[in-house]
């Protein structure tokens, strides 16, 4: 095998016609860090035994036409969201042999059959030399279905076990070898994006990672410019959950090739974090969800990042109305220092104020009467500064 080997297809990709039933409709989108800092190092092969124990079920099967058109959908709205796919793209897909990226890459092209824009796309697998990698398995797949494709060689194996101390885990140091080769090589062939299999899950897991042993957070972004700003990287994955990978994996029936580098490794980090995940949401199926939604609605005037929010500026910027303590009495201690301050030493005090009450202007005549009776009944309001 030469060191890039490329295949054209002549065929398109057998896909079933689904144009009539796309999912897209209104939801289209439209015409190297510190080894602290947790990013694109999830392992693409988890719980490959669960997908290979599972029976074979039929692709015709109606459960399985519901989960493709659900991914078809979370893969069409990440992409419209953060416009990961632009008219005229080519786009690289990273496929390793596990199930995620094989999902993206066949998500990938049942859209780019039915998406309102024209984008090509070509698989690219990086063969790092380990020890019993089949390397057979993939080729044969993507000649099969017709994809165009090139296979990387590259001996980074040797690399990541002679640099990487014993005991330690390899992620990083693979990651980041795997990543300096792909992106080196997305720019010689002229591929625009560059496609990568993290899902839903793996970004979460990122997050806690870097939450729990980095002091950091952050997680994958959606899409990503690369430091030198000579590639574009995106997650078309992004809403997907693994769980549905998983099944997905299972009806297509794909050829899963194991990582018999770091996924030999025990007691890794990220697959601690994964099975938290897991129990989280096997015992509050909603938390997840909940916490993937946090990570799209970041206020920065609630955390304390001083570049983020510039709290150094924060100043008062009081009107001149008064609003007096509304209850029954105030006692002051230490009057004479409470003077010597410049503070009041008899607060006043008062039942109810009229003048923040901005809805009684909007209430009708009937229920004025009911607000006006308020003033007398001495009702203690919260006040929203605090």
């Amino acid at each position: 095998m030469t060191a890039a080997t490329l295949f054209t297809p002549k065929i398109t990709p057998e896909i079933d016609d689904m144009s009539a039933d796309t999912g897209l409709d209104n939801h289209a989108w439209d015409t190297d860090g510190d080894s602290m800092e947790y990013e694109d190092v999830a392992d693409d092969h988890t719980n490959e035994d669960s997908i290979a124990a599972a029976p074979s079920t039929s692709t015709e099967s109606a459960e399985f036409r519901k989960l493709q058109k659900k991914l078809r959908r979370q893969v069409s709205w990440a992409i419209r969201d953060f416009n990961m796919i632009e008219d005229g793209d080519v786009v690289m897909v990273c496929v390793s042999g596990g199930k995620d990226s094989y999902t993206l890459l066949d998500i990938l092209l049942l859209l780019k059959r039915i998406a309102p824009i024209n984008f090509d796309i070509v698989a690219v697998n990086l063969d790092q030399k380990q020890p019993g990698y089949p390397e057979d398995i993939l080729p044969a797949y993507l000649n099969e279905q017709g994809i165009a494709h090139y296979i990387l060689e590259k001996d980074t194996y040797s690399i990541v076990k002679s640099v990487v101390p014993e005991g330690k885990t390899y992620c990083s140091a693979c990651s980041r070898l795997r990543r300096g080769s792909l992106y080196g090589f997305a720019k010689q062939i002229g591929a625009t994006k560059i496609a990568l299999g993290h899902h839903r899950d793996d970004m979460l897991a990122t997050f806690f990672l870097n939450l729990f042993h980095g002091g950091t957070l952050k997680s994958m972004p959606p899409k990503l410019l690369s430091d030198d700003k000579q590639n574009l990287l995106i997650r078309p994955l992004a809403y997907v959950e693994e769980k549905d990978i998983i099944e997905y994996a299972r009806l297509k029936e794909f050829p899963i090739i194991p990582c018999n580098l770091c996924g030999s490794q025990t007691n890794l980090q990220r697959a601690i974090i994964n099975d938290m995940l897991r129990e989280w949401d096997n015992a509050h199926p909603q938390r997840l969800a909940s916490i993937f939604k946090a990570m799209q609605n970041v206020a920065p005037s609630q955390l304390a990042d001083r570049e983020l929010f510039d709290f150094e500026q924060l100043s008062l910027d009081r009107d001149d109305n008064e609003r007096l303590f509304e209850g029954d009495n105030i006692q002051a201690g230490q009057t004479e220092s409470l003077a010597e301050i410049g503070l009041p030493v008899s607060p006043k005090t008062q039942a109810f104020n009229p003048k923040f009450m901005s809805d009684k202007q909007q209430l009708p005549e009937s229920d004025k009467a009911t607000a006006d009776n308020r003033i007398t009944q001495k009702i203690p309001t919260i006040n929203p500064v605090i």
